[in-house]
């Protein structure tokens, strides 16, 4: 061998080393960094990791366009982001089921799709989605917690509940409004 070809063979021996101590490195810090949450919080980023392999296979086969990978590679970065902040902040193992949408997306998951710059923090939508904040990454996703049953049961009870007529407005109300029976009369059928 040459002594310039020698030089670049080591070259690129190196080159490879390092890129994959670099890779060990970041699995190692993203797996130090995950073993300080409780054992369902680490499911779910290893899940976010799963999906995240999935993506990155079917663009390896060429199996999807760029701009499908480059969306929900951002859309699992911002699940993470969202779901490591809650657990960090409420130092709690439970993370509710989380929906990450770009703002050309809401359709998907609402029915009535509010404008993105109207949303609130802790609003409560359709009494199924709650408004988490906005994650950016590569784009800007929408991160939204799906209620729970028994959570969206509650605020449909509380939604129909009718509200107290006060004193003010029951005596402005007309004389037939307020002879009304509250409950619709029983019907009779002949036997």
């Amino acid at each position: 061998m040459r002594p310039q070809s020698l030089c670049c063979y080591f070259l690129g021996v190196l080159l490879v080393l390092g890129a994959g101590s670099g890779v060990l490195g970041q699995t190692v810090s993203q797996t130090v960094s995950d073993e300080e949450f409780g054992p369902v919080v680490r499911a779910y980023l290893g899940y976010l990791r799963n999906e995240q392999e999935v993506v990155d296979d079917r663009a390896s086969r060429h199996e999807v366009s760029r701009t499908y990978y480059k969306r929900n590679s951002n859309r699992i970065r911002a699940l993470r982001q969202m779901a490591t902040r809650i657990a960090s902040e409420s130092q709690n193992d439970y993370l509710p089921e989380l929906e990450a949408v770009a703002g050309d997306e809401l359709g998907l998951i609402l029915e009535r799709p509010p404008r993105s710059e109207s949303l609130r923090i802790g609003e409560v939508l359709e009494t199924t989605f709650k408004y988490l904040g906005v994650v950016r990454a590569g784009e800007a996703f929408y991160v939204f917690a799906r209620l729970d049953p028994y959570e969206q049961s509650e605020l449909t009870q509380k939604s129909q509940i009718t509200p107290i007529i006060s004193r003010d407005s029951a005596t402005s109300a007309s004389d037939s409004e307020r002879t009304r029976p509250l409950t619709r009369a029983r019907r009779v059928t002949p036997p």
